[in-house]
């Protein structure tokens, strides 16, 4: 499964590229608006640090001509942008005439596997479920996760991976990877957290101090 970090803090970014296990990044108007800078100036700069590795950047138009708008734009801006698109109908007319252009797209605010289904029928490279918002409602967003994939499998001609998105905890994180989503998208508190385990600082520890009591030197 690969890694993006949900995120449009250049600092966060930086960090985790630094770890060597970061795939992409993904960012939004919200994570956006946080930063207090001009939107292309960020995505610049995140495409940058990520050389080839895809960035997701999100038009803001809910028409269809003011999407294609958008996207061009945004797409023109680095060649490993992933234009980020809504999954409403004027979205879904947008990414097909964008997908037979060559231009990669990231359908967003995914609910369902119908949705889903459609996104993919018009060539979207990636469709994102939004989990935890699902689990917000009472539903189980994993399901709906494991459902897509089950679907995509079905069919050859089905080329659009999944972004398994709206990542919440540890447990999202690793559901995601047992149902064999593609890809999934995690905030830069919930990745640090996946390097935590009590048991690992104990056993550190330990090993650190029977280490000094040793005398021992690795030179």
């Amino acid at each position: 499964m690969k890694i993006f970090v949900d995120t449009a803090n250049i600092d966060d970014i930086r960090k985790a590229n630094d770890w060597g296990i970061i795939d992409g990044v993904t960012t939004n108007p919200t994570l956006a608006g946080r930063e207090g800078r001009p939107f292309r100036e960020i995505v610049e700069e995140i495409c940058e640090i990520m050389g080839n590795r895809p960035v997701s950047a999100e038009v803001v138009a809910t028409d269809t001509e003011g999407i294609l708008k958008e996207a061009r734009e945004v797409a023109s801006w680095a060649s490993n942008v992933v234009v980020k698109i809504p999954l409403i109908p004027d979205g879904i007319k947008a990414i097909t005439v964008l997908s037979q252009e060559g231009i990669k797209v990231n359908c967003t605010l995914c609910f369902s596997p119908a949705q889903a289904l459609l996104a993919a029928k018009a060539g979207a490279t990636y469709v994102s479920p939004f989990i935890g918002r699902l689990d917000d409602i009472g539903h189980d967003g994993m399901e709906v996760v494991a459902l897509i994939k089950q679907i995509l499998d079905n069919y050859d001609n089905l080329h659009t991976q999944i972004i398994t998105s709206s990542i919440r905890h540890v447990r999202h994180f690793v559901r995601a990877a047992l149902v064999g989503s593609h890809v999934a998208t995690v905030p830069f508190t919930v990745l640090e957290q996946c390097f935590h385990h009590a048991l690992t600082d104990i056993g550190l520890r330990r090993f650190l101090a029977d280490w000094e009591k040793a005398g021992l030197s690795i030179f």
